[in-house]
């Protein structure tokens, strides 16, 4: 299994079976598997979702976004109930052509990727619950 550290976005080869051991990057020490969601960066984003094996779900938010900050709690406690799905935010505002590229036209919007590829996206507030029965629908 390949994982990106969301830190400094090496690429790590995990074992399956040890995919619940908390695994640590090689190169930098942070953890791969953390069951909260991470902010990534417009830079790394792209190599994040090409080279990270298992799915990837995406938070396309931004501060000043009444919406995003209630979603927030939200994605936070639905990156705890799936550990096996990768859980990333993207501040729009910080990350404008990331935006433009996944074609985000509200927030918050949740995008569903695996293998580079997107499989589902939402728009709105939704409960953790909601989220999670949502992504794993398209796994």
């Amino acid at each position: 299994m390949h994982l990106v550290c969301p830190s400094c976005i090496a690429t790590n080869r995990i074992p399956d079976e040890r995919l619940g051991d908390a695994p640590v990057c090689g190169k930098c020490g942070h953890a791969l598997m953390a069951a909260q969601p991470v902010a990534i960066s417009e830079q790394a984003l792209p190599k994040f979702l090409s080279h990270t094996e298992l799915p990837v779900l995406i938070d396309f938010w931004a501060g000043w976004c009444g919406p995003c900050r209630a979603m927030a709690p939200q994605f936070e406690q639905a990156a705890q109930m799936a550990p096996d799905i990768r859980f990333v935010k993207v501040d729009s505002d910080a990350a404008p052509l990331a935006s433009q590229r996944y074609g985000i036209r509200s927030i918050p919007t949740l995008l569903l990727v695996k293998g580079g590829r997107e499989l589902a996206r939402q728009s709105g507030v939704i409960p953790a619950a909601q989220i999670v029965a949502w992504a794993r629908q398209y796994l």
